[in-house]
């Protein structure tokens, strides 16, 4: 499942969603994309819940796979049958608003939220889906009122990806203090997020810390099967500005041979590492 992309600030692996998201990108955080409320994350429903939100929810759990999947349009198809089945029914809502969102369709998408939110006040993942939408949309100020309402919700599960989102948004608004911040806690809570790791370090780039992003670049980079193009530009530009030719260089090797196409690859070669 894709979102409209923010990229820049990065995020070129995956996220968090009503499912998983797509790249975001931003002013030059690379790997994932903002994370969203899972579906999957959500209990069952009700055993005696009616007949009605039974088939809501089977409806659900197809547009859930079908957005996960790319194929956007039958995931919208699916929502609306699944509204059509319940109309009271809240996660259906958030659920259409990504996929409006997905689509560029910003009013809809919004409406989608409201009315999610109306149907099940409070709940912190439909506050996060929202956030995100509105972080898209760079309305910080409002994403952030969300996210934080989200982490404050009794028993929260989703508190790591709301923190990996309010960071990143919080980088994108230029609040490069309290993204570090942010992204720090939420590395806390998982250190083995790649994705986490890697906007933490970035961040750090931005702020001059060369040293600590370098010790959170250099774990992503350690995992030949997570690290990738934009990671390895990371910790070459890292070296760089520390002044250690040999790492710059390592790095730089590393990226023009498993990822010679890419514009990362190309901006090794020009020397450009300021760009």
């Amino acid at each position: 499942m894709r979102h409209a992309p923010l990229c820049r600030l990065a995020l070129a692996w995956t996220i968090v969603v009503v499912v998983l998201a797509g790249c975001v990108e931003t002013t030059q955080v690379h790997p994932p994309t903002l994370p969203t409320a899972d579906l999957r994350d959500r209990p069952p429903p009700n055993p005696d819940g009616s007949d009605a939100q039974k088939r809501a929810q089977a409806r659900l759990d197809l547009a859930a796979a079908y957005f996960g999947r790319g194929q956007v349009k039958t995931a919208l198809e699916e929502v609306k049958l699944a509204i059509a089945a319940d109309p009271t029914f809240g996660p259906a809502y958030s659920l259409r608003g990504l996929v409006y969102a997905n689509l560029g369709d910003s009013v809809l998408a919004e409406d989608s939220f409201k009315r999610a939110l109306q149907l099940m006040p409070g709940d912190p993942d439909v506050m996060q889906n929202y956030g995100y939408f509105l972080c898209e949309q760079k309305r910080f100020p409002e994403s952030t009122v969300l996210f934080k309402q989200a982490l404050a919700a009794p028993r929260y599960q989703g508190a790591t990806r709301t923190l990996l989102a309010l960071g990143v948004c919080q980088a994108l608004a230029g609040d490069l203090a309290e993204a570090d911040a942010s992204l720090t806690r939420a590395y806390q809570l998982d250190p083995a997020s790649p994705v986490t790791a890697t906007n933490l370090a970035e961040v750090l780039y931005r702020r001059g810390q060369y040293e600590r992003a370098r010790f959170y670049i250099r774990r992503v980079n350690a995992l030949a099967n997570v690290s990738n193009a934009q990671t390895l530009w990371l910790a070459a530009r890292i070296e760089h500005k520390m002044g250690d030719d040999v790492g710059t260089n390592e790095f730089g090797r590393q990226l023009s041979n498993r990822f010679p196409d890419s514009r990362e690859a190309s901006a090794f070669a020009r020397g450009a590492f300021d760009e």
